[in-house]
């Protein structure tokens, strides 16, 4: 056996010792929210404020560009794992290279864009290649769940989650780096670099465990026919799923800067972004953690089985969103002045409707995440599109009833995103209730 296949079954077995993935998972989330943190914190230092809230909307495009695959790696992950417990052998390998080149087209495509609204003007900034390449940084994520996915679907979780603390704990201390000297460019372009190899190590253990061939890996063609046979079904239900759900995260980024110039709603926003991307990372971390045995349970019948691992997951979440709440109101302050180097200052009713914010969020989570891995994408999409509605609307409206309320835009907005994500809980928990009721009927 080879070194790197040592490793690979090395990590095999240590998955199966309790609660370790679950650690491995939670460590590379934390690493996940802090890089996220520290890019705040060292570009709107090293960046001029107003070019630092074009950078804003540069990571806006970026996470629209990861989210372009539009569930088709939930697709591959429940056809993949339902085969490797079942055995029903419709999956086919080629799959997989048909997903890999559709991913690089969508972010070759993004790239030009960007390129071309530089050249063009839409996108100002006086640092053409930072901006470009930093968007590489983010959009090879898309690359990255695809690997993710099938690793998941095939028992290497843990595998997968090494090569991703290397490549998320080098990436913090390279933007450390430019703050002590290191041009912030070849910060960037090296963790680039880093992920793309880091990538193609991750590929080859896919790779070698569907026992592939390399001329497997061009034909691209093949394997679009089976994505197209056995896909399209459910395609048009990730896809508005995913396209609802980017665009309701993402939205008010846009709809706020078209409100106003002030940036602090901006940040404000940017702020409960974060949080609420942290705190769903965790979340997917720990149901990615329980996810194994609840789809085993699912797909094989065991009924008893999955509702107790469902109530038990459920009541976690609540558990983790509810320390979460009540660290962002300890916290919040001093965090969000430290990360904005001083260019806002929340107020504590702001941080309470984060903290409402995200213990609603908690409850979506849980029932996408599962639900996305149980196959169920049709039941996701009304909540969804509901989701958008709303996330589009809580600018405009806030902006058209500060005056009326006596608030602020900043904690208008705020709030009424609060309460659009409190009623999709409800929305989400009913769902989960019946979920459970129709696994003990």
């Amino acid at each position: 056996m080879s070194a790197s296949g040592g490793l690979v079954a090395l990590a095999g077995r240590l998955e199966r010792v309790p609660g370790l993935l679950g650690l491995a998972k939670l460590g590379n989330v934390a690493l996940a929210m802090l890089w996220g943190f520290v890019v705040t914190f060292v570009f709107v230092r090293l960046l001029p404020i107003g070019e630092f809230r074009t950078f804003l909307l540069l990571i806006a495009f970026a996470n629209f560009t990861v989210s372009a695959e539009l569930g088709l790696t939930s697709i591959a992950y429940s056809r993949l794992r339902r085969d490797r417990i079942a055995g029903e052998g419709s999956f086919r390998s080629e799959e997989i290279v048909a997903l890999f080149w559709l991913m690089a087209g969508i972010i070759a495509l993004g790239a030009c864009l960007i390129g071309a609204a530089i050249l063009a003007r839409l996108i100002p900034t006086a640092h053409p290649a930072l901006f470009i390449a930093f968007y590489g940084v983010s959009a090879v994520n898309l690359l990255a769940i695809l690997a993710r996915r099938a690793l998941a679907a095939l028992d290497h979780n843990l595998w997968w989650e090494g090569l991703d603390f290397v490549r998320r704990f080098t990436g913090i201390a390279l933007l450390f780096a430019s703050l002590a000297g290191l041009p912030i460019l070849e910060s960037v372009v090296l963790q680039l670099a880093l992920a793309l190899c880091l990538l193609v190590v991750g590929l080859a253990i896919v790779h070698r465990s569907l026992a592939m061939t390399p001329a497997q890996w061009l034909a691209a063609g093949r394997g679009a026919a089976h994505v197209r046979a056995h896909y399209l079904a459910d395609f048009g239900r990730t896809g508005a799923l995913t396209l609802f759900d980017v665009a309701a995260y993402n939205a008010p980024y846009f709809t706020i800067a078209a409100a106003t110039h002030d940036a602090r709603p901006l940040l404000l926003f940017d702020f409960a972004f974060k949080t609420s991307r942290a705190l769903s990372a965790v979340i997917r971390a720990l149901i990615e953690t329980t996810l194994p045995g609840l789809t085993r349970d699912y797909f094989a019948g065991d009924i008893a089985a999955f509702r107790a691992g469902l109530v038990r997951c459920l009541r976690w979440m609540l558990l983790v969103a509810a320390a979460s709440a009540a660290g962002i109101v300890l916290v919040g302050r001093p965090l969000s002045h430290v990360i904005f180097a001083g260019n806002i200052t929340i107020q504590w009713i702001e941080l309470v409707m984060i903290s409402v914010l995200l213990v609603g969020l908690s409850v979506i989570c849980v029932s996408v995440y599962l639900q996305n891995g149980l196959g169920r994408f049709g039941a996701l999409v009304g909540p969804s599109f509901a989701f958008l509605i709303g996330s589009l609307l809580s600018a405009p409206l806030a902006a058209a009833l500060q005056e009326h309320w006596g608030w602020s835009l900043s904690m208008t907005f705020i709030a009424l995103y609060a309460v659009v994500h409190l009623v999709l809980a409800l929305v989400h928990g009913r769902m989960l209730a019946r979920l459970g009721g129709e696994a003990t009927s």
